[in-house]
C-alpha cells in the first residue's frame, strides 16, 4: 500500500477489543466528512473489527497496512447522509444464562483470537476468530438451525458476528454479554 494522506492519527497500541473501536468512533465524530483517520493498533483482532465497524456505519474502510507488528487502519469519514446508525444484535443472553445451560452442552462459538482462546475459554467452545467467519462458513453450515451462543471478550466482536451470521441465514444466534471479561463459570486452557 502506498503512503496514505491522513488528517488525524490515533494511537491504540496495547489496547484490545472494544477499545480500538471506542476510540475510532470518538475520533471519527470529530472529523469533517471526507477526512481520513489512521488508527494504529497492535491487536490482530482490530483488523476485522475496524473493517466491520466501518462497513456497518457507512464510513469508508480504505484498508489496513501491517508493518513491524503494527496494524495501521485507514477510514474515511462519510457524509451524514451516507452513514447508518450502529445497530446491536437483537438476541442477547447474559453470562449467567449461558452458564445455566452448560449441562445441556450448547453450541458455543468463541470469536476471539487464538491467543485469547488459549489462555481461557468455555469448555466445548468452538474457536472461529471473527476475521475468519466468512472463510469458515462451510464448517458452520451444519449448525445453521441450532441455537448458537456467540462469545468474545466484551460482547463487541460477538455482536458483529451475530449480525453477520443472521444475515447469512442463521436464525438462532445469541450474543453472550458481557463475554469472557465477566465469565465466572468453568474455564479451560489449551
Amino acid at each position: 500500500m502506498s503512503e496514505v494522506a491522513v488528517d488525524k492519527t490515533i494511537d491504540c497500541k496495547g489496547l484490545s477489543c472494544p477499545m480500538p473501536i471506542v476510540r475510532t468512533k470518538k475520533a471519527i465524530d470529530a472529523l469533517t466528512p471526507g477526512e481520513v483517520l489512521e488508527v494504529v493498533a497492535t491487536d490482530a483482532g482490530s483488523v476485522a473489527d475496524i473493517k466491520s465497524w466501518a462497513d456497518r456505519t457507512g464510513h469508508q474502510y480504505i484498508g489496513t497496512a501491517t508493518e513491524d507488528g503494527l496494524y495501521k487502519h485507514y477510514i474515511r469519514k462519510s457524509k451524514l447522509e451516507e452513514t447508518q446508525p450502529e445497530t446491536q444484535h437483537q438476541h442477547r443472553v447474559s453470562n449467567a444464562d449461558l452458564q445455566a445451560k452448560l449441562s445441556d452442552h450448547p453450541v458455543i462459538l468463541d470469536v476471539r483470537e487464538p491467543a485469547e482462546y488459549s489462555f481461557g475459554h468455555i469448555p466445548g467452545a468452538k474457536l472461529v476468530p471473527f476475521g475468519q467467519l466468512e472463510a469458515k462458513l462451510d464448517e458452520l453450515e451444519p449448525l445453521r438451525e441450532q441455537e448458537i451462543y456467540v462469545i468474545c471478550r466484551s460482547g463487541s466482536r460477538s455482536d458483529l458476528a451475530c449480525q453477520w451470521l443472521t444475515e447469512k441465514g442463521f436464525p438462532n444466534v445469541k450474543n453472550v454479554l458481557p463475554g469472557m471479561s465477566g465469565w465466572t463459570g468453568p474455564v479451560q486452557t489449551r
